[in-house]
């Protein structure tokens, strides 16, 4: 299980149950009520005292920490059966309610959810507003630390964003995928520009002699029929 690339700092945490034990498919966000810096809540997730870590930290300037490997339950939600399956992101924020965050910090959070979704394999980040909902990830897997504890967690700024995350996550996710002509576009782009080998000159200029191919494109991927077709000439040729 691997972490993100995104994380600029690392300073890992006592606080975390290890391994953890569920596959990863939900993400928990959280305010951390200070406008810190990913070192200053390094520094005090390190202390065992603290008794809490997230797996992530956003600080104010949008850089990103890591504090509990992935592979690992951090202590954050309220609840180890979220923290279990959730990769948890402590983002940095005003002291004060609605518990405001910077323009980069929240740009750099949708970046961090997308990251999550892409290397754990979830497809697509759910948001209904339903505690109801916990543990059905295929209706909800984005959850907050206010269904599991009597806290404001993540504050109203980012719980009134939450959809507006889920949306900016889902297409940069759909953005990603290509569908068939799309891939078919990029391999037929790539291998055309390919040399073609030099032992192989000799046996298209054969191929087109006997009318097998006209030898247009000698590079290219070629689509079933026309291998049949191909393979069809060359029979009757034989």
């Amino acid at each position: 299980m691997s972490n993100s690339p995104l994380a600029v700092y690392t300073r890992l945490s006592p606080n975390r149950t290890r391994p953890r034990n569920h596959a990863i498919d939900t993400i928990t966000i959280h305010c951390y009520v200070g406008q810190v810096t990913a070192e200053s809540a390094g520094a005090w997730f390190a202390k065992e005292t603290t008794r809490a870590s997230c797996n992530y930290v956003v600080d104010k300037d949008g850089r990103i920490g890591l504090i509990v490997d992935e592979s690992n339950m951090s202590w954050c939600s309220s609840s180890s059966s979220n923290d279990h399956r959730a990769v948890t992101i402590e983002v940095a924020s005003d002291m004060v309610h609605p518990y405001a965050v910077t323009d980069k910090a929240y740009h750099a959070l949708i970046e961090l959810c997308a990251d999550i979704c892409k290397r754990n394999g979830i497809l697509k980040l759910l948001w209904q507003g339903d505690k109801s909902l916990v543990g059905q990830v295929d209706r909800q897997n984005l959850t907050v630390h206010r269904w599991f504890a009597n806290k404001a967690c993540p504050g109203d700024h980012l719980y009134s964003r939450m959809g507006d995350i889920a949306k900016q996550v889902n297409a940069k996710l759909e953005g990603d995928t290509m569908n068939g002509e799309e891939i078919y576009k990029e391999l037929t782009a790539y291998t055309a520009s390919l040399p073609l080998p030099e032992w192989a000159k000799k046996e298209l200029e054969e191929a087109v002699a006997m009318g097998i191919t006209d030898g247009t494109d000698p590079m290219g991927l070629i689509p079933r029929y026309q291998a049949a077709i191909m393979a069809k000439r060359a029979v009757q040729k034989g």
